[in-house]
């Protein structure tokens, strides 16, 4: 069957029924293929159920199937790389609170136990008429979430919007609910080539009054559990095998911390039959937000909820998983894919910054940042201020080299009139937090938005962005209250990301904002750690490396390497003089960009000799030529600790080079020795040449299981690196 052809089929608006849907293809032929390792020769689809009872969504690697009368609802959600059904029960497709009056949107009743849902069961359900109910579908192609402007080196491959397929459900309100003209839309994206399926809700407001959304859950699933906890005793229970994140995240570095305000696993009171005790399974998902949104709809007017991308795996095994999840990023969010070597300038005066731009150009750095403490004032709204970043910007842009600048939002007071107000028992995440509805907050944004469209400045560094506070001030004009406060300030400050991802300006946050438009968080490090002894930093750069891409692609976490003195340390800390400590900035330098890492350079300069500018010239330059697998996802082999040699292996199927190992040696002796290497990853199955920084080439024999044993060769306190083709 030709797969690409089938969404002809499908763009037909508002069938009621399903019989015009093409049927489902048959994918047996596809099983033997590895979706992370082949490319998937499946595309996304809208079809119909073999016996004609279901709508189904699928792309070969997942299926999700609908029941459409007597109301529409999800009978079933498999994975079918594995052959597993994810789901034990029916849910609603979700809920909404509207003026005060909680409704289930879509679902069936009747099921007699949620330890499994039977398909003998399916047809004696029965709907709810208290619930709004299904009135047709519109299937189409998935679309910008935002706008993408790629205007600096991304991965070649990257592809916005998505491919794959779309499909919009409608749902009117039940009888005598004095909604008439409210429609409730469910949305889901399937995406091509990867077990990602995407969802969220709109609301559509017909009659003549607003109409208040007080809360709502976008996705409620009943999951099969992990495992049985028979009893709960303070035991940690673990979630169902399904990764489920959100663009409505913040307060972390991680996709956990961040997840906390929107992803909810929760016990399912249905559940009666389940093994644990306390009935305490954590096994039904609820995306929703914590608290809110209670916004008002006006007449005519639509609310859209945030997103949840849904990740089924196919594995319990870590390396895969996190793979998994970096492939998801690459597709759900292909700007974290730029990668923009990058200066921090400690200085902002003219001599400083022009000098730190000469000397990017003249190494082949991307980008100078004008950081935290360099005197750098983006709320500084003199025109002589203005005036000067318009001329480094443009200056950056003769030399080839974008200039971006640091800014402080939150972490900071400002008064008591303008600060988040909390309950007595509250406190906000960072000690201090100004409120984004606030008038300051509105000040502080127009000026954001003022100051990137006229300065030629291309990055933001956005140091305590909103980290999830909420307000309980009623005299704030961006929000009425405590239930509206968290929403209103993360669609001030995610709508702003967006319009920075459309305009070009790439986004340093320090926070889990990837899926609303963010480039880069930090890998994950303590900062007073680069204040240790040199030799010191180098283990923990490398530890943190190998402990930030397990979720991370290397392009999505930054780093450090304070070229001066950097919270203490003295002498025995920094690099400066720089070529007096040249093997120890060429071990940083090496340590991060051959794992594919972008660190913050914190000095005012990138070399100081002719030696020292030949060595970071020399290593960019080596990066340039092999970034494609450099910027690929790694496999985790050996993690620093300074007793042995470390390794990682980058990984690319796609790419000539299919595969990069990188040794370092941190011991005072010279290490010859062969290392086990799997490279399932890259694609090889037979063979691999791997050939080093001298260009001797050895061809080695994969094992059946795709090991291979590449002998390597690392001096000591040294490195070494492998392209594998």
């Amino acid at each position: 069957m030709n797969f690409g052809s089938l969404l002809v089929l499908l763009l037909s608006p508002f069938a009621a029924g399903i019989e015009s849907l093409p049927p489902v293809p048959d994918y047996s032929a596809l099983r033997a293929q590895d979706w992370l390792v082949h490319e998937f020769a499946a595309v996304a689809g809208v079809y119909r159920s073999p016996d004609g009872g279901m709508l189904l969504l699928s792309n070969g690697l997942v299926s999700r199937g609908f029941r459409i009368a007597p109301n529409a609802a999800t009978v079933q959600f498999d994975a079918l790389m594995t052959g597993e059904s994810l789901l034990r029960g029916v849910k609603p497709e979700a809920r909404v609170t509207l003026n005060g009056r909680a409704f289930e949107v879509g679902g069936l009743k009747g099921q007699p136990n949620y330890a499994y849902l039977d398909p003998q069961w399916i047809d004696a359900l029965t709907a709810d008429p208290e619930a709004f109910q299904f009135t047709g579908y519109e299937v189409g192609l998935p679309q910008e979430r935002m706008v993408w402007a790629r205007v600096r080196h991304a991965a070649p491959d990257a592809v916005w919007p998505p491919k794959g397929v779309s499909i919009r459900m409608d749902y009117a309100p039940p009888a005598g609910a004095g909604l008439d003209g409210v429609v409730v839309s469910v949305h889901y994206e399937l995406y091509d080539g990867i077990p990602v399926l995407s969802k969220w809700l709109t609301v559509r407001n017909g009659t003549s009054a607003p109409v208040r959304l007080d809360a709502f859950v976008s996705e409620v699933l009943a999951v099969v559990e992990f495992g049985s906890e028979v009893d709960d005793r303070g035991v940690a229970f673990q979630t169902p095998n399904l990764h489920v994140e959100t663009d409505y995240a913040f307060g972390g570095m991680g996709v956990r911390d961040s997840s906390r305000h929107s992803v909810h696993w929760v016990p399912d009171p249905e559940y009666q039959t389940q093994v644990n005790y306390q009935l305490a399974s954590p096994c039904l998902l609820e995306v929703r937000p914590g608290v809110g949104p209670a916004v008002d709809i006006e007449p005519g007017g639509e609310f859209e909820s945030f997103r949840a991308f849904l990740l089924v795996r196919d594995s319990t095994d870590r390396e895969r998983n996190g793979l998994a999840q970096r492939r998801m990023y690459r597709v759900i969010a292909p700007w974290v894919t730029e990668n923009p070597l990058m200066l921090h300038v400690r200085q902002s005066d003219k001599r400083t910054v022009t000098a730190a731009l000469d000397q990017c150009a003249d190494v082949g750095f991307e980008m100078a940042i004008l950081s935290f403490g360099s005197g750098f004032d983006i709320e500084n709204t003199r025109k002589s201020n203005r005036d000067r970043m318009k001329e480094y910007a443009a200056y950056a842009k003769e030399r080839g080299v974008e200039i971006g600048g640091y800014s402080l939002l939150a972490s900071r007071k400002i008064n008591d009139e303008t600060d988040v107000v909390m309950a007595e028992n509250e406190a906000p995440t960072f000690g201090h937090a100004p409120c984004i509805g606030s008038d300051w907050g509105a000040d502080y944004f127009a000026n954001l938005y003022r100051f990137y469209e006229s300065s030629g400045f291309a990055l933001l560094e956005h140091d305590g962005s909103y980290p999830g506070d909420t307000c309980r001030s009623t005299a704030h004009p961006g929000h009425r209250g405590y239930e509206d406060s968290q929403w209103m300030q993360w669609r001030t400050i995610s709508d702003f990301y967006k319009w920075c991802r459309g305009r070009g300006v790439s986004l340093n946050v320090p926070d889990y904002y990837f899926l609303a438009g963010s480039t880069k968080a930090g890998m994950g490090y303590r900062e007073t750690n680069w204040s240790l002894p040199r030799a010191q930093q180098v283990i923990h750069t490398r530890q943190n490396i190998y402990d930030g891409t397990w979720e991370k692609t290397p392009s999505m976490g930054w780093m450090f390497v304070p070229l001066t003195e950097y919270h203490g340390g003295g002498e025995a800390a920094t690099i400066e003089p720089l070529d007096e400590h040249l093997d120890h900035y060429e071990r940083m330098l090496f340590s991060n960009l051959a794992l594919g890492v972008q660190a913050c350079y914190r000095g005012p300069r990138l070399y100081d000799t002719d030696r020292t500018r030949a060595m970071v010239k020399g290593w960019v330059d080596w990066y340039k030529e092999h970034r494609g697998i450099l910027e690929s996802d790694l496999v985790h082999g050996r993690r620093a600790d300074g007793r042995d040699i470390d390794w990682m292996l980058h990984v690319n199927p796609r790419l000539k080079e299919k595969g990069m190992l990188v040794v370092f040696n941190p011991l005072d002796i010279p290490v010859e020795r062969e290392l086990d290497v799997n490279l399932y990853y890259t694609g090889l199955t037979e063979a691999v040449t791997a050939t080093g920084a001298d260009g001797a080439a050895q061809q080695v024999a994969l094992a059946r299981d795709y090991a291979a044993r590449i002998p390597v060769s690392v001096p000591a306190h040294g490195f070494a690196w492998y392209v594998l083709e």
